[in-house]
């Protein structure tokens, strides 16, 4: 789990299978070890080996497929990091799960005389319906409130501050590029809750209580 508030950034090396960071930094800053989980760009993946110049981690074909990750610009792009959230540490974003559900393109970037705003449309619009007017959304894993939307929420806009427009890699990213997008988990979690059936309650036996039931139960 994750908070979206990025910690560094990093170069990543794409290769048959897995992914290398580079950033010695990170690592003397975070001091992550074999087995730890690390958001990169949005994508929670697991270091696998660790290396005086970053860590590898092991990616699978779904995360290719579903993330910026199997994207010919991504093979050497500088990427978001955040490690693991700590149950002690502060939810200063908003719970991010590392699991991207899908792809969104940039479709403007306009400078604003204290923020950036930055347009960005959903591949899929089927995603649309998790997006909503102040809700959250992770954009390449960096926790961003979306400021305008859609009536179908597959186009909304988000406000970027400073701190976190050079803090982060949305810097070096031009209108029609790709990011990993995911939406809020309550609101997955809440969709799901609510398509379900409610709980049935235990149904009681109606049949009076006398002394026909009571030898039929065994009682003398």
């Amino acid at each position: 789990m994750f908070t979206g508030l990025i910690q560094a950034m990093g170069q990543v090396n794409i290769g048959l299978g897995g992914v290398a960071i580079r950033n010695p930094d990170f690592l003397a800053t975070v001091g992550p070890r074999q087995g730890d989980s690390i958001a990169v760009d949005g994508v929670c993946l697991t270091v696998a080996r660790l290396e005086p110049w970053g860590f590898q981690a092991d990616v699978s074909p779904e995360t290719m497929a579903r993330s910026t990750m199997g994207h010919p610009k991504a093979a050497r792009a500088m990427v978001n990091l955040e490690p693991a959230l700590r149950l002690q540490d502060r939810l200063g974003g908003h719970l991010v799960s590392g699991h991207v559900d899908g792809l969104g393109e940039i479709t403007a970037i306009e400078r604003q005389p204290r923020s950036w705003n930055v347009d960005i449309r959903w591949q899929d619009p089927v995603f649309g319906k998790y997006t909503v007017s102040k809700g959250s959304v992770a954009v390449d894993g960096i926790s961003l409130t979306v400021a305008r939307c859609s009536a179908g929420g597959e186009r909304f806009s988000a406000a970027v501050i400073p701190v976190t427009w050079g803090k982060t890699t949305l810097q070096y990213r031009q209108v029609g590029d790709w990011v990993n997008l995911e939406a809020d988990l309550l609101a997955k979690y809440s969709e799901r809750l609510l398509g379900l059936e409610p709980p049935q309650p235990i149904s009681h036996q109606e049949q009076a209580i006398n002394k026909a039931w009571l030898q039929e139960q065994g009682w003398s």
